[in-house]
């Protein structure tokens, strides 16, 4: 049998970077910086097919670019993006079909449904959602989402008006969810035709109806592996659960017995061999670095409903800033926790949480870190 891989993708302020270690995750190679002195927003590996990954690009002096490697990185091209042709060819386009919003930067990549091979997602800014279904090589707005009746009522988050997060329900093809800054969460279970919010009881402190239909500004959302129905999400007004697919109320758990002082924070995560548990780094809502002069990782237990500190702040004391994909975690058992900062730290624990260590290696500011064996 082959050697397991584990590949670390890191999406930085200066290019992207694949970390690779075996299994036992105690050494690790950084191979060679691809997208050189870039914006890399996003990272993604495809499940379905083995060594492929793709690179969400943004340029000030190009504009969003999409990236893919058929190869783990060996050699990267330049496939079509939303509202450029397909050729990939950069040339101004001043014809009547020339789209109202151009996309500014490109933020989330999702692979498709299992069920559908050739099926990709990205989430862009201004507050667009584009489908292919021929592996990257033409893109389709999705107008349900897009054109949504609410949109009015949607603002840019400090980022920019963005679709950050995606997610595929992995028992269906159909019932996807988003995450919009600053709109909240959104769900359709028709692929996109039709979607609703998905936002009760989530606060909005910065607006006059603190409990709105529309305009939460959710940081970032991720799915139990285990239960896909329960759904864990870190927002600006604070850490929240749904337990029913976003269909009841979410629960504010950040405030619960034992946990962080400040609820805030931009990522969240959570592990196939750790069912009903999620992971968080708070930060301070004014200054958005981590409290208590250190980096701090948090767990929440769903089940018994209660957290714990994996990591308190003198193992990696310092001011660090976490991106909203800043978190991730492996496959594996124990459960492989990944951090990546701001400040271009990469730190990791191979056994879900008891021990932590930082990769040897100075990256650019990182903006996402995806894991894939």
């Amino acid at each position: 049998m082959a050697e397991r891989k584990v590949r670390v993708l890191v999406g930085t302020r200066k290019g992207t970077y694949i970390v690779q270690s075996d299994a036992r995750r105690k050494s690790w190679k950084v191979g060679a910086v691809s997208n050189t002195g870039r914006d890399i927003f996003h990272v993604r590996a495809d499940p379905r097919h083995a060594g492929t990954l793709y690179a969400a690009v943004n340029s000030g002096f190009w504009g969003p670019i999409l990236y893919r490697t058929l190869n783990w990185g060996k050699a990267w091209e330049e496939v079509a993006t939303p509202l450029t042709p397909v050729s990939g060819k950069r040339e101004p386009r001043f014809d009547d079909k020339a789209p109202p919003l151009p996309v500014v930067n490109l933020w989330h990549i999702e692979p498709g449904h299992a069920s559908e091979p050739n099926t990709v997602f990205v989430g862009a800014d201004p507050h667009l959602l584009f489908r292919s279904d021929d592996l990257a090589k033409s893109w389709q707005p999705i107008a349900g989402l897009n054109e949504h009746p609410t949109k009015s009522k949607w603002n840019p988050g400090a980022g920019g008006p963005c679709v950050h997060t995606v997610i595929v329900d992995p028992r269906d093809a159909r019932r996807m969810y988003v995450g919009i800054s600053a709109a909240g969460t959104f769900r359709t279970d028709d692929a996109g035709e039709h979607w609703r919010p998905t936002n009760r009881k989530v606060e909005a402190g910065f607006l006059p109806d603190p409990f709105p239909e529309v305009g939460q500004c959710v940081h970032h959302v991720a799915l139990d592996p285990a239960n896909p129905d329960v759904a864990y999400r870190q927002d600006h007004g604070g850490i929240y659960v749904s337990r029913h697919a976003m269909d009841d109320d979410w629960d504010r758990v950040g405030k619960a017995r034992g946990g962080p002082k400040d609820d805030f924070g931009f990522c969240v995560t959570s592990a196939e061999a750790l069912p009903g548990r999620a992971f968080f780094v708070p930060l301070q809502g004014e200054a958005r670095t981590t409290p208590g002069g250190g980096l701090q990782v948090w767990e929440w237990n769903d089940t018994g409903r209660r957290w714990r500190t994996l990591m308190g702040p003198k193992q990696f004391p310092g001011d660090f800033g976490v991106h909203r994909e800043g978190i991730s975690a492996d496959a594996l058992d124990p459960a492989g926790i990944y951090v990546g900062t701001t400040t271009g730290q990469l730190v990791y624990s191979a056994d879900a949480g008891k021990r932590w260590a930082q990769v040897p290696y100075q990256f650019p500011g990182i903006h996402s870190v995806q894991v894939t064996v």
